[in-house]
């Protein structure tokens, strides 16, 4: 086996702050922003600095954490009105993301069970929980990926959406998880990236990550997959996800929906690779999943370049659902689960498979 490929380390806890790399402005500028507190923080997820279902539940636990340790020292009540405003503001920052109310509710349930201790040792713990969360994420990402790299054979061209890489997480990451495993292993992966309008995440930061690691990647527009597929270049498609529903339906970046329609036509494998965190059983469906609507600068043009007509009307969805009978399999640390439905993702969390 070779040896683990070059990490990108998305964020990171520094002494008495977090920093966490600027996603906005990669691939022409890499900068890492520090940050001090839990509304800085909402402000990074809601302004895109981090993004990522997995990376964005970490990032809200840290600033859990940084808030109090900003509040330790003061009454109790005034560091109890702190932390359950830290927690309204980080819970408001992104809807769609499941993952941010499961670290969120983690963190909770901690702090709810350590209220009988002085708010100093409180912070403290309130940080080793974040940690914890941290490290579990990246162990997490490795078991996905081990899983599903058995899933890829020598020289398997794998198309990917948006970015599930290490960017999204802790490190390692989800989907390109799966192909940084195979890869790994000695399995000659080339991934195609498509570019993920209209934030450009596939073009800025998939590709990104995998010129750094030197596995080859092909950087297409979203609407030349079907040419691609049709033309019999795409062996697999594999994507991560933001909200599993309880029978399946998988709620991910906007045009994911779009690829498993295609996969399915063109008989091409289509994975998602998640961890357990990001199952919601209290969704029944993906129907009612919800989807975040983003600013209608962000398909009018990009940065200073505008390209759309003034005055024009925009959608802007952010995310979409793919219906489970679309989805060849699920990519979980626990396991592979074959055409999900609602009794086999019971069994999945409840460690039956």
């Amino acid at each position: 086996m070779n040896t683990p490929l070059q990490k990108v380390e998305t964020l990171r806890w520094e002494h008495d702050h977090l920093e966490m790399i600027d996603q906005r402005i990669l691939p022409a500028e890499f900068k890492m922003i520090r940050f001090d507190s839990a509304a800085e923080v909402a402000a990074g997820i809601r302004d895109m600095v981090v993004r990522g279902a997995p990376a964005i539940g970490v990032a809200a636990a840290y600033g859990i954490a940084l808030e109090a340790r900003r509040l330790q020292g003061v009454n109790e009540q005034t560091f109890t009105c702190g932390l359950e405003t830290a927690f309204k503001t980080l819970a408001e920052s992104r809807p769609t993301a499941v993952n941010l109310f499961w670290a969120l509710d983690r963190m909770k349930t901690l702090w709810q069970s350590q209220q009988q201790v002085d708010t100093h040792a409180l912070a403290q713990c309130l940080l080793a929980e974040a940690q914890a969360i941290f490290n579990e994420d990246i162990q997490i990402n490795r078991a996905i990926g081990a899983q599903g790299a058995a899933l890829l054979k020598q020289g398997d061209r794998v198309l990917t959406h948006c970015n599930a890489g290490a960017l999204a997480t802790a490190g390692h990451g989800t989907a390109l998880g799966v192909i940084r495993s195979a890869c790994e292993a000695g399995k000659n992966i080339t991934v195609i990236a498509d570019e993920t309008r209209p934030f450009l995440q596939g073009a800025r930061l998939t590709a990104w990550e995998m010129v750094q690691e030197k596995i080859p990647v092909t950087l297409i527009t979203d609407n030349m997959a079907g040419f691609m597929m049709k033309s019999g270049e795409v062996d697999a498609v594999i994507v991560g996800a933001d909200r599993v529903a309880a029978n399946g339906d998988v709620a991910n970046k906007i045009g994911t929906y779009m690829l498993a329609v295609l996969a399915k036509q063109h008989d091409i494998p289509f994975y998602v690779a998640c961890p357990l965190s990001t199952f919601d059983f209290s969704m029944a469906t993906g129907d009612v999943i919800p989807i975040e609507e983003r600013s209608r600068h962000e398909v009018t043009g990009f940065r200073d370049c505008q390209w759309a007509a003034a005055g024009v009307k925009v959608r802007n969805p952010a995310f979409d659902v793919t219906p489970a009978e679309l989805i060849t399999a699920i990519i979980t640390e626990q396991g592979v689960l074959d055409s999900p439905d609602m009794e086999r993702l019971q069994h999945i969390l409840t460690g039956k498979t």
